[in-house]
């Protein structure tokens, strides 16, 4: 294992405020969609109410592998638009993932070192997507059954190294699953005083109210303020200016990538 890359000064785990250590937080309504869409759809979802997208740029579990349009020039033409960006990595899944099509991606026999492989991959990929340093990059892990104990060790391991990984690189870790299952295991693990948790949750609970506050499994203290992402509807058809995506909706007041 190589150690991390001399970077500025340490992004710290507990942050009662972000911008304080150089996030730049977006606070409104925000979207994530599989394929990256051009730019000229954007421009067009303009007249939307929506001014963040999650992308996911990185890591062997994507559904959507493919993303052509993920380039720095895609990335400055977004933000010359008025969008701010929600880098998504879709790394290895754990060992109990529920999501079948996930199955083949599962975390192997060394999940903290392959937790920080993976969070170096992370970064690199950021880099070059010209993601500067202080940008959140969000681990995406899909619902898992938490309640088994070993299969729950190992997840907590490897997200725990990629968030140490991300972390020295200079860069937030920001963690997406399901409210009632990745989130609620770390937010036990937070109770419990594990280290190394992500600077910004991310949770997905469908069908109830948009907002960052109230979600049951997160006590009103745990990652506050302006650290969380709340998905609330997912699979959505919009059209906007003549230009329709499928789409998951997104109450976000959380760090966003800084790509100038």
């Amino acid at each position: 294992m190589t150690g991390p890359r001399a970077v500025g000064p340490a992004i710290p785990a507990a942050l009662p405020d972000p911008r304080v250590h150089g996030a730049r937080i977006f606070r409104g309504w925000g979207i994530d969609t599989c394929h990256a869409p051009s730019l000229a759809t954007l421009r067009a979802w303009r007249s939307s109410p929506y001014r963040v997208i999650g992308v996911y740029f990185g890591g062997r579990g994507r559904a959507c592998p493919s993303q052509p349009r993920l380039t720095r020039s895609w990335a400055l033409g977004a933000e010359d638009l008025g969008w701010r960006l929600l880098p998504v990595y879709v790394g290895s899944q754990s060992p109990c993932v529920r999501n079948s099509a996930k199955m083949g991606v599962r975390i192997g026999a060394h999940p903290w070192e392959q937790g920080r492989s993976e969070g170096r991959d992370a970064v690199r990929r950021a880099e070059a997507f010209g993601l500067r340093e202080r940008s959140a990059l969000y681990l995406d892990m899909e619902a898992y059954d938490h309640t088994r104990r070993a299969c729950a060790r190992a997840t907590l391991s490897f997200i725990r190294g990629w968030n140490r990984e991300v972390r020295d690189s200079g860069y937030f870790p920001g963690f997406y699953s399901s409210a009632e299952s990745g989130v609620l295991h770390l937010e036990q693990a937070r109770r419990a005083g594990v280290r190394d948790l992500p600077s910004a949750m991310w949770f997905a609970r469908w069908g109830v109210k948009a907002t960052v506050f109230g979600e049951p499994v997160l006590r009103p203290n745990a990652w506050h303020p302006h650290r969380r992402i709340h998905q609330y509807a997912g699979n959505v058809s919009e059209k906007h200016g003549g230009k329709r995506l499928s789409i998951d909706r997104n109450r976000v007041d959380a760090p966003v990538a800084i790509v100038r």
